[in-house]
C-alpha cells in the first residue's frame, strides 16, 4: 500500500499501518475514553458511599464512647477502625468535586495529602481488622490469660499500628511526579520512572505486608475460633460466646475478601499497565477494572459499621429504638439543664 504526502508517494507495509492505527487509538482515543470512564466511576461510587459511611461511622463512635467502659472485647480496635473509616469518608467530597469538575483548585499540597490519606486509611483499616480478629480469637482460646489484659496494651498496639501504616504508605505519594497538566490530582498524577527490579520489589513488599500476611492471620484466626467451637468440653455458655467471636472473625474475613482482595489483585496489574510495557488491550482492561476495585476498597467504611451491628450485642442494643430514644431524651435534658444554669448564672451577675 502507498500513502501520498506533499506530492510524493511513500510505500508502507500493511502490518505497520495496522500497528500505527492501533497505537494511535491506544494513545489518543482510548486514553480519553478511559479517563472519562474512570472519572465517572469514581464520582458515582464515592457519592454512594459518602452519606451512609458518614452517618454509620459517627453513630459507631457515639456507641463506642459509652461501650468502651463496659467491655474489653477489642473495642479499642473498633474505635480506631471507625476513626480510619470516618477519615476516609471525610476525604470523599474533595475527590467527588475533582472527578465531577475535572479540575483541582486547592493546591498540590492538599492534593498529595488527600491522595496519601486514602492509602493510610485503607491499610489502617486492614491493620485494625487483623487486631480485632486476633484479639477475639485469643479471648476465646486463652480466656484466663487475655481476659485481664489491660486496655493500655491495646492502645499501644493502636499507636504502633498508626505509625507503621503512615510510614509504610509514604511510597504512594513519593512515587508520583508533579503533574504536567495544571490542576491534576489523584489517579491522574503521573508516576515516576522505575526500573523493572525496583517496581517488582516495591509491589511485592506492598502485597505481602499489606494484604497477604494480614489475610493469612485473619483466616488463621477464623480457623482456630471455629475449631475451638467444635471442642467436646465446650459448655453452653462458652459455646454462645465462641459463636459470637466466630461471627466477628468471619465478618472481618468477609470484609477482606469483598473489599481488599479485588484491589490487591489489580494493584500489581495497574502498576504494570502504567509502566507502558504491555499492549493496549491489556492496559485498557486493567485501567477499566482498577477504579472499581479501588472503590470497593473504600466500601469497607460502610461495611464495617454493619459488622459492628450484627456481631456486637451492645452495639445493636444501643441503636434499638427505646435505647436510642432514651439517650436522645437524656441529651436534651442535659442540654436544657446546662442552658438554664447558664441563664441563672447570668441573671445573678446582673
Amino acid at each position: 500500500m502507498f500513502i501520498r504526502a506533499s506530492g510524493q508517494t511513500f510505500p508502507i507495509w500493511t502490518n505497520e499501518r495496522k500497528m500505527n492505527k492501533s497505537s494511535f487509538t491506544c494513545e489518543n482515543e482510548t486514553v480519553s475514553d478511559i479517563k472519562e470512564y474512570q472519572r465517572y466511576t469514581y464520582a458515582v461510587i464515592y457519592t454512594v458511599i459518602l452519606v451512609p459511611g458518614l452517618i454509620s461511622n459517627v453513630l459507631a463512635l457515639w456507641v463506642f464512647h459509652a461501650y468502651v467502659k463496659e467491655t474489653k472485647k477489642a473495642v479499642i480496635f473498633m474505635i480506631n477502625l471507625a476513626i480510619a473509616d470516618l477519615l476516609q469518608v471525610l476525604s470523599l467530597p474533595l475527590r467527588i468535586y475533582y472527578y465531577l469538575n475535572k479540575s483541582w483548585p486547592f493546591g498540590h499540597t492538599l492534593c498529595m495529602f488527600c491522595f496519601y490519606l486514602k492509602y493510610v486509611n485503607m491499610y489502617a483499616s486492614i491493620y485494625f481488622l487483623v487486631c480485632i480478629s486476633v484479639r477475639r480469637c485469643l479471648l476465646i482460646i486463652y480466656p484466663l490469660r487475655y481476659s485481664m489484659t489491660k486496655r493500655r496494651l491495646d492502645r499501644s498496639w493502636c499507636t504502633a499500628g498508626w505509625f507503621i501504616v503512615c510510614v509504610g504508605c509514604l511510597p504512594f505519594p513519593l512515587l508520583r511526579k508533579d503533574p504536567s497538566a495544571p490542576n491534576t490530582c489523584f489517579s491522574e498524577l503521573p508516576m515516576m520512572n522505575l526500573t523493572i527490579g525496583s517496581g517488582v520489589t516495591l509491589v511485592t513488599v506492598a502485597e505481602l505486608t499489606g494484604f497477604v500476611l494480614p489475610l493469612a492471620v485473619v483466616l488463621t484466626c477464623t480457623w482456630l475460633t471455629a475449631a475451638s467451637l467444635r471442642e467436646k468440653n465446650c459448655v453452653l455458655q462458652d459455646a454462645g460466646e465462641k459463636r459470637k467471636a466466630l461471627k466477628m472473625v468471619l465478618s472481618c474475613a468477609c470484609v477482606f475478601l469483598v473489599c481488599f482482595m479485588p484491589y490487591h489483585i489489580t494493584f500489581p496489574l495497574d502498576f504494570l499497565a502504567k509502566s507502558n510495557r504491555v499492549n493496549c488491550t491489556f492496559r485498557s482492561a486493567v485501567q477499566r477494572s482498577h477504579p472499581i476495585t479501588l472503590c470497593l476498597a473504600s466500601l469497607n467504611s460502610c461495611l464495617d459499621p454493619v459488622m459492628y451491628y450484627f456481631t456486637t450485642d451492645e452495639f445493636k442494643r444501643r441503636l434499638s429504638r427505646p435505647e436510642l430514644a432514651e439517650s436522645l431524651h437524656m441529651q436534651r435534658r442535659i442540654s436544657c439543664t446546662t442552658t438554664e444554669a447558664t441563664a441563672l448564672h447570668s441573671e445573678q451577675e446582673e
